[in-house]
């Protein structure tokens, strides 16, 4: 910087505003200072200024390890500079999906748009393997807050964490002693809205709840959400789900299979969430089974790709846009109050009705309910 004030002929002050605050510099001592920086190359040093305004102007984001990977030996070779195109054959087999390909994607959208909007950056980690809690930590030393995942760092760590930077906890219910701020969707309401509908306006009473991950905290809420339709219809509640996946689109294919094989399916399959039912839909459309005629499937999300299922997937929409800058403008106000109450904010869910539970369609069959 000071090379540059020297080059332009001006004071280090002029070059630090010309950098920060252009609109209180004249064009004509803008453009000086401009042309300087060219000519030297210069680039603003982003710790340096960090250092002197005890901010670095970045906010972090830390997700779980979802595609699990935890030895940098399982990761394939890296393609090779040189090599030749491969052609191969394509037999159509459908890949794995795993829900940070398409959820946190959502999520991670939406952080950055609210930062851009506000003038910062975000430093995206992955809580993966051993180091992973170091990892967190070392992210956490150098943003000015956190925004993290439910579930992905350990509690103790988050709370060590939390002294010395503002937290915010994404998609996760508040438990005792908790004393972050969290950001999350009305996952019950949401789930009791769409079950409610397959029993009224379709006449179901044979439904199934196909959960996630036991220790998975929406889906928790989901299945209560599930469970309190049941009972204010009447109908028997569950201790649990009829069964159990991973959430990926993969592991569904195979649990649906089994399910297909046993002859053990209901009238309607509540999934919590979408890649799920996108699993369910893979294996029951490739067994010749119609869906919505012979089961209605429903999921939860509103990923695009239940838009472009054929039928088309009944859901219910989370704003994972929205969850990611509702973060980070809970950061911002905490990095600028510290002393602000933990806050609680539930987003709305919209429920979409669609060809997979027999909306716009003939529906499915009653008499198999």
């Amino acid at each position: 910087m000071y090379d540059v004030a020297e080059r332009a002929g001006t004071s280090i002050a002029t070059v630090s505003r010309v950098l920060r605050r252009p609109d209180e510099v004249r064009a004509e001592t803008r453009a000086l200072v401009h042309a300087a920086i060219q000519e030297l190359g210069y680039v603003p040093s982003g710790a340096a200024r960090g250092l002197a305004a005890r901010q670095t102007g970045v906010l972090g984001l830390c997700f779980p390890d979802v595609d699990g990977i935890d030895d940098p030996a399982a990761l394939p070779s890296p393609v090779t500079v040189g090599q030749t195109v491969e052609v191969v054959v394509d037999t159509g087999q459908l890949p794995a999906v795993h829900p940070g390909n398409l959820y946190m994607g959502e999520v991670m959208r939406g952080a950055e748009l609210e930062a851009w909007r506000t003038g910062l950056a975000v430093m995206i980690a992955v809580a993966r393997g051993a180091g992973s809690a170091a990892l967190v930590s070392d992210l956490a030393g150098r943003v000015d807050g956190l925004a993290v995942l439910s579930a992905t760092v350990p509690d103790d760590v988050l709370s060590h964490i939390a002294r010395r930077i503002p937290v915010v906890v994404m998609a996760g219910p508040r438990i005792e002693g908790d004393v972050h701020d969290h950001i999350s969707v009305d996952n019950a309401a949401g789930m009791r809205a769409l079950t409610a509908h397959l029993i009224a306006d379709h006449g179901l009473r044979d439904l199934a709840f196909v959960g996630g991950p036991a220790d998975a905290p929406d889906d928790a809420e989901r299945f209560l959400g599930y469970c309190a339709a049941l009972a204010e219809a009447g109908l028997p509640v569950p201790t649990g789900p009829v069964v159990r996946g991973d959430f990926t689109r993969d592991t569904a294919r195979g649990v649906a299979r089994r399910m297909i094989a046993d002859g053990e399916l209901p009238a309607a399959l509540v999934c919590s969430n979408d890649q799920t039912a996108l699993g369910f839909l893979d294996e029951l459309t490739a067994a010749g089974i119609d869906v919505p005629g012979r089961v209605a499937l429903t999921g939860f999300d509103g990923i695009d790709a239940g838009l472009t299922a054929v039928p088309t997937l009944t859901t219910v929409r989370q704003p994972m846009v929205e969850l990611g800058r509702a973060a980070v403008e809970r950061l911002r106000r905490r990095m600028a109050d510290p002393a602000l109450p933990p806050a609680t904010i539930n987003l709305p869910v919209r429920v979409l009705l669609r060809h997979s539970c027999g909306c716009g369609t003939a529906g499915p069959a009653a008499a198999s309910a």
